[in-house]
């Protein structure tokens, strides 16, 4: 057993140990369709993570989510694949929330500005208080305050899924504009990969009350063809685990 295999093993026992305790009581919001700012409530979750005895990312990942390591999975793998080895001086995230992604993305590289566009407010106040982010304003679907073609690395975790299919299109045209030539786009969507017959059975009867614009499906031609038109190409994918089932992590460089 390797030691990333050992760390998961503990965790997943932290976990059960944890359940077992609280009777599986996962803080979250009744109201969990995509978007909804209050998803991850900010307080009742700083409390029970710190109660948990675990980071805000991994109590996130463990105990609401159900995927021990998972965030720290897709950074391996993105690491992998080199995102991180063409040293981006600058980042922006779209809708970073709790900063479990943020925070391991600044492990890997050292920016020289990361801008975070964050609609919940305790979130980012806490991101920036917390890493010395740039919060930007946030309207719609828009990335209105960065210019063009002046961020090195532009992503989106756990986002897309969560949104609907207009809302999603819109940010991608946003995120072509601002990255400049030579830079990737990383980010997952739920794609026909991610939706076999089981998995859908799995969604619809399984997924709880509530569940409406989330989970939200994206055609992965679509967006391959969609970037292809701004000049960026797909690079890299690979399947990410999410709750009951999996999202589809997409790599895009744009041309030089």
């Amino acid at each position: 057993m390797n030691a990333a295999t050992r760390g998961t093993s503990v965790l997943k026992s932290g976990v059960k140990r944890l359940l077992g305790r609280t009777g599986f009581d996962i803080v979250r919001s009744t109201n969990n369709r995509g978007g909804v700012d209050d998803f991850i409530p900010f307080e009742a979750t700083m409390r029970a993570a710190k109660a948990a005895g675990l980071s805000v990312g991994d109590h996130i990942d463990a105990v609401m989510n159900g995927t021990p390591g998972a965030t720290q999975s897709t950074i391996d793998r993105l690491r992998t694949l080199g995102v991180y080895a063409a040293k981006p001086e600058t980042v922006l995230e779209i809708g970073p929330g709790s900063g479990r992604y943020l925070e391991k993305t600044l492990k890997e590289c050292s920016p020289e500005r990361y801008e975070i566009y964050e609609t919940a407010a305790p979130w980012a106040g806490y991101l920036v208080e917390t890493f010395g982010v740039i919060a930007r304003p946030t309207a719609g679907s828009s990335l209105a305050p960065t210019p063009d073609g002046s961020i090195d690395l532009v992503q989106a975790h756990k986002v897309f899924n969560t949104v609907t299919f207009l809302c999603a299109a819109r940010y991608f045209f946003e995120m072509a504009r601002v990255v400049r030539p030579g830079g990737r786009i990383v980010f997952d969507v739920m794609t026909e990969t991610c939706l076999d017959p089981a998995t859908v059975r799995t969604w619809a009867t399984e997924g709880g009350p509530g569940h409406d614009s989330y989970p939200a499906a994206m055609p992965r031609g679509t967006c391959v063809d969609l970037f292809a038109t701004f000049g960026c190409t797909l690079e890299a994918s690979f399947v990410a685990p999410m709750g009951v089932a999996s999202t589809e992590v997409l790599v895009f460089v744009k041309e030089k």
